[in-house]
């Protein structure tokens, strides 16, 4: 696969260490960029096959930027995987709330059972979601 992983302009230098530290398993390209979430996402285009997120739901004030990239790098055949721990603590459960209530007005969901994640690495807080925009 053609790969691009993206995060924070800080974050730049960490990912081109990890992506040099597992070249050696590499079989396509891998190359990082900036990504910040609700600016312009024209250099992404066209929509990727995949997009696979981690950990991305925690402030509230992030919902509205990430959702907006998430509608503008999606194409109809995109697949968004979301994984995710869910908290229990402090305004956490909220926002992941208010995360997927939001997310339903233009994607939809369905949540990967337990017994399909990798069996090593499966935990009954960490969860997996299919997204698709609505056609």
């Amino acid at each position: 696969a053609n790969v691009t992983v993206t995060d924070l302009e800080e974050l730049q230098e960490l990912l081109l260490v990890n992506i040099e530290n597992n070249k050696h398993l590499v079989t396509g390209s891998v190359r990082a960029k900036v990504l910040k979430w609700g600016e312009d996402v024209t250099e992404f285009q066209p929509p990727p096959d995949y997009i696979l997120m981690a950990d991305c739901i925690y402030y509230e004030e992030s919902l509205g930027p990430l959702l907006k990239t998430l509608k503008d790098l999606t194409g109809p055949n995109t697949c968004v995987l979301c994984c995710y721990e869910q908290r229990t603590m402090g305004k956490n459960p909220e926002i992941e709330r208010k995360y997927f209530e939001l997310l339903k007005m233009d994607f939809e969901l369905e949540k990967i059972p337990l017994d399909k994640h990798d069996e090593e690495y499966r935990s009954e807080d960490i969860h997996i979601v299919s997204i698709h925009r609505k056609q």
